[in-house]
């Protein structure tokens, strides 16, 4: 099993930034991707970007390109998704989730295709 626990939402204003963590734990050598997802009141989960565990590689929703960034520091066992010129349609439960299927990254895109998921951590913009 492969446990996540995301931190670093909280409250900000449209144009303003936010980084989020996520740090995994257990069996994280059998992680192939690790993704973040975000799902807004009333609304289903939607992807938001993803990146290899082991190669770096990244892919983003089209809705975040050019605005967040994904990265992770392996030693850490973490992965972060740096969030900036945020928009009030950002606003939503930001999750963590983590899989072992074997895809490209342009692939692994919904959620049924992940193996874990964080708690989950609210990002609110303001305009």
């Amino acid at each position: 099993q492969v446990q996540l626990v995301e931190s670093g939402g909280g409250l900000v204003q449209a144009g303003g930034s936010l980084r989020l963590s996520c740090a995994a734990s257990g069996r994280t050598f059998t992680l192939y991707t690790m993704g973040w997802f975000r799902q807004a009141p009333k609304k289903e989960r939607e992807f938001v970007g993803g990146i290899s565990w082991s190669g770096g590689g990244t892919y983003y929703a089209d809705s975040v390109k050019g605005r967040f960034t994904i990265s992770r520091d392996n030693a850490k066992n973490t992965i972060y998704l740096q969030m900036n010129s945020l928009k009030p349609e950002d606003t939503a439960v930001y999750y963590c989730a983590g899989t072992s299927h074997f895809s490209p990254l342009a692939v692994l895109t919904t959620v049924s295709l992940y193996n874990y998921w964080g708690q989950g951590t609210q990002v609110t913009v303001s305009s």
